[in-house]
């Protein structure tokens, strides 16, 4: 194969590498948003049925036993993997710039027509990392599921211990935030192993 066949069959292996990227960061995201409004549903549907059974408190009470800490249990599950689908959309974004910054270098009009990477991939997540935790996917649904966990354990509170409003729902704002925090402190776990790994990847392509 000469130098001409050879340049033409890397661009278009970079070209298809381009769209399977692409495609790839498309399906994180459609996962994430079909996982979300999978806990959304359910937890409306509970919340309903909630509705009807707190006509009776003989009833009300098992029954919210039972579906808060399923919906809690959910809602935890539904959290950890869009924590992941954000770190593969990342990564796929990265690739992408990288196959980006290489399109800047075919022509010199080339770069007017392709953006710089650096705005791109992880670099974007360390000039926003506050805004990048509260706007994921994951940490909506995590706030949602914190406000579960903080009713829920206001609400059994109030039935198995003091039943002190005022005590039962600080204990519940306490479960809350306790939740949320600890969920801040998995995703920042997560990216910070994330970043940690960029730069070794990036290594090892130069070397190869």
């Amino acid at each position: 194969m000469d130098e001409k066949q050879s340049q033409s069959a890397f661009m278009s292996a970079l070209t298809t590498e381009h769209f399977v990227l692409q495609t790839a960061a498309n399906a994180t995201i459609s996962e994430a948003a079909a996982r979300s409004s999978l806990y959304v549903f359910t937890l409306s549907s509970s919340l309903v049925a909630m509705g009807f059974a707190s006509r009776s408190r003989e009833v009300f009470v098992p029954f919210i036993s039972m579906v808060l800490p399923g919906l809690f249990v959910l809602g935890v599950f539904t959290v950890v993997r869009p924590v992941d689908t954000a770190l593969w959309n990342m990564r796929f974004l990265a690739g992408i710039a990288r196959i980006r910054s290489y399109y800047r270098t075919l022509s010199p009009e080339a770069a007017g027509y392709f953006g710089d990477h650096r705005g791109q991939g992880p670099d974007s997540l360390r000039l926003g990392r506050l805004v990048a935790f509260l706007t994921t996917s994951a940490s909506m649904i995590a706030f949602v599921n914190s406000m579960v966990a903080g009713a829920g354990v206001a609400l059994l509170a109030g039935y198995f211990l003091s039943g002190q409003t005022a005590f039962d729902v600080l204990l519940g704002v306490a479960a809350a935030v306790v939740h949320m925090a600890a969920f801040l402190a998995y995703q920042r776990w997560r990216f910070r192993i994330f970043e940690l790994e960029e730069p070794r990847n990036d290594a090892n392509m130069k070397k190869g």
